[in-house]
This record gives C-alpha cells, structure tokens and sequence, in this order.
C-alpha cells in the first residue's frame, strides 16, 4: 500500500467508466464532490469555538475547515502526498460535528451510549458513505458521497471502533453498523493504524485551530494578549494542557514552549483593534502556522528521507517541542474562552436543547426530514431508529436546533 494502486482508487460503488471525464482524475471529483455536499455548507453555521454569528470575525466550522484544508494541502504535498486526498480528507474532518460543537457531542454521546455511542468522527464516515446523497447502491442501499478508499482512509482519523483504540482515548471512528465500507476502505491496513495522508490532516487540524482559535480570542477582545506574557495567569493553562492536550509532557516542558513561542516575537503584548493591530494578528498566524508545519516537514524527512511519501510507507514524525507549542495554545483558547464563565452558562442550556430535540422526533418520527423519515422506517428496532433520531439532530446546525425547540415547546 506504498503508493495510489488501482484499489486505492476503487468506489464503494463500481461507477461506469464511461460516465466518468477522461480528463478528470478520481481524487479531484471526491474532492469536488465534498464542496458541493450539504453536509460541508451546514458548518457555516455550526460552532467553532463560540456561537456563529456572535462576531463578525471568528471562524466557523466551514471557514475552520477551509483553513484546514488550505494547510493540509501544501504540506502533503510538500511530503509528496496527492494534495487532493488531503485536500479531501481536511474538508470532511469536521462534517459529523453536531450543534454546538464538542458540547452537543457530549449529549449525543450521553443519549445514544446504549445503542454505540456517538463522536463526530464516527459520524463523519457514516455521512460520507451512507447519510449524505450522491450514490447508491444496486440493491437501493444508500452509498454516500460514494469516495475512493484513499479518500476515505485519509478522511479516518480514527480508525477503529469504540474501546479498540491502540493507545486510551474516549475518540473512535467508526459506529457498528458502518463496518462493513469500513473494513472495504482499509483492506491491507493494519489495526489502528492511520496512513500518512490522516496524518497530515490530523496535524493541519491541530495547527489550524491551536494558532486561529488564540487569534480570533485575542481579536474579538476574549484574549488580553498580556496575560500570554504574565508567568502567573499561565498556570491553570499548563494545567489543561497536560489534562487535554499533552498528558506526557511536564509542566516544564510546556513553561519552555510558551517561552519560546514569545521568543519569536510574534504573540502582540497589546491589542486595541486597529488596523496595525490586526496585521500584527494575522502575522503571528502566518509565522506559527509555518513554524509547525515546516518543523514537522522537516523531522519527517530527516527520518525517513527524500522522495514521495504517501500512505503506509511513512509516519508523521512530530517532534515535542513542537507538540507542546501547539498544545499549549490550545489550552489558551480553552482556558480563556471554551471555559471561560460567559461560555460555561450556556452549555448547560445547549445540551438541554439537544435532549428536548431528540424527545420531539422520538414522539413524533414524522418531524423528521423527508430522507430519514425513510431510514426511520426501514430500521428494524429501537436502536436502529434511535441512530436515526441521532442522525437527524447531529446534521442540525445550531440556528436551526435552537429555533425548532422554541417552536416545539410544550
């Protein structure tokens, strides 16, 4: 599995090579078939770190997957993935994301523990390969967006089922009843590993996020940039990062990374919202960004040398240092955002729209949109209907979950 075999490119439905462009290669249309899938237009209006539309600024689930993908791309290719698996994998990373981002997962998770759970990476797949309409199957079942293997094993960030992960983590990547394209897609893989184009996504996510998430904090006022150089209002940031982030890493190693990252000059120690300022932003995030990506690049050649690297042959080599500056600005945006009191007073109220949601379509399945009302009827018992349910309120965007409890209140 060393390069893009004939297999690799294989549909989970076998599509007429005549309908296909000659002049279009297989890759290119999965990504092109993801830019025009609903499931990518719903996160414009799904929650990155705070609500959409609450600021003019900050990114969404879309504009975050956008960047994402932008990242991804340059430095798969840069390492001599094909940058339209990438490209495809790093737009498709977010798409099970629920309302109201990791706290609707939360309540989902809560709600469907008795028939497997739910994770959005888990829901990502089975948007692409059975919820989200392009393709079926000859015997009318349901095929997704109908990707190549490559695509959907770059798309894997998490290839496994529930508690069969190689090292503990509460993520999986795949629900029961979506084993059988996943077990096709990753022929000739080995158990829970993830081939470099993942890889290459997993870290443009991390990248993307741990840099925007801090500058969109610092530019809508959430973030004083002065507390990034007080020694004392970092400590309960070092201390969510080693819980979230980096269990492995001490605090040491965590004090010397931010140390470093000041050292490079780009984090502002003020910020009033001119247009000097916002320069000053956007160029710390062009600076950390190619600071992560060029260091990873480069330990991953130095280990494994010059030449294409592509799916199996290679591994992502991301050395500490760089692992505990992302982290640590992951855990800025926690602390001072994600957390933050303002945020913590709504969740609650969230989680609580996401529970009366799924009472409603339980009591009365004909809520349900047109598509699933189907699959609501062809599930063969409470569980397989309460998957349904779980579908439906995980593709709602937050506007429309908040706007149909209202109108559905008893």
């Amino acid at each position: 599995m060393g390069t893009y075999a004939e297999r690799d490119r294989e549909r989970w439905v076998r599509e007429d090579p005549a309908h296909k462009r000659a002049d279009r290669d297989d890759f290119a249309r999965d990504r092109a078939r993801l830019i025009h899938s609903a499931s990518l237009r719903r996160l414009s209006a799904k929650t990155q770190v705070v609500q959409p539309g609450s600021d003019d600024f900050t990114r969404n689930r879309l504009t975050h997957s956008l960047e994402v993908a932008q990242i991804g791309r340059e430095f798969g290719a840069a390492l001599g993935c094909n940058a339209d698996v990438v490209d495809t994998a790093c737009l498709a990373h977010d798409l099970g994301h629920p309302p109201y981002g990791h706290n609707g997962e939360v309540a989902l998770d809560a709600i469907a523990r008795d028939i497997g759970g739910f994770e959005g990476n888990a829901q990502t797949l089975r948007i692409l390969t059975r919820l989200d309409a392009k393709r079926f199957h000859p015997d009318g079942r349901p095929a997704g967006l109908n990707l190549t293997r490559a695509s959907l094993d770059a798309s894997s960030k998490y290839p496994w089922v529930r508690g069969e992960s190689p090292t503990p983590t509460r993520k999986f990547g795949v629900y029961a009843a979506d084993l059988p394209v996943f077990e096709w897609f990753r022929q000739g893989a080995s158990a829970g590993d993830r081939c470099l184009e993942a890889e290459v996504m997993d870290w443009s996510d991390d990248v993307a996020y741990s840099v925007h998430d801090v500058e969109d904090a610092i530019a809508s006022f959430r973030i004083d940039p002065r507390a990034l150089h007080t020694a004392g209002d970092m400590t309960a940031v070092y201390e969510i990062a080693r819980e979230s982030y980096a269990p492995d890493l001490g605090t040491d190693v965590l004090e010397a990374a931010l140390e470093r990252l000041l050292a490079t000059g780009t984090i502002p120690t003020a910020y009033a919202g001119t247009r000097a300022d916002l320069a000053a932003l956007k160029d710390m995030t062009s600076r950390l960004v190619g600071r992560f990506v060029l260091g990873v690049e480069q330990a991953t050649r130095a280990r494994h040398g010059a030449g294409p690297l592509t799916r199996y042959v290679a591994n992502l080599v991301v050395p500490d240092e760089i692992r505990a500056e992302c982290s640590v600005l992951k855990a800025v945006a926690a602390h001072f955002v994600m957390f933050a009191d303002e945020r913590v007073a709504v969740m609650g109220g969230q989680r609580d729209i996401v529970d009366h949601l799924v009472g409603c379509y339980l009591a009365d399945p004909g809520r349900l949109d047109p598509d699933l009302q189907a699959d609501f009827a062809d599930a063969s018992d409470d569980a397989g209907r309460l998957r349904v349910i779980v579908d439906q309120v995980a593709s709602l965007t937050d506007g429309r979950a908040t706007t149909l409890s209202r109108l559905w209140e008893s």
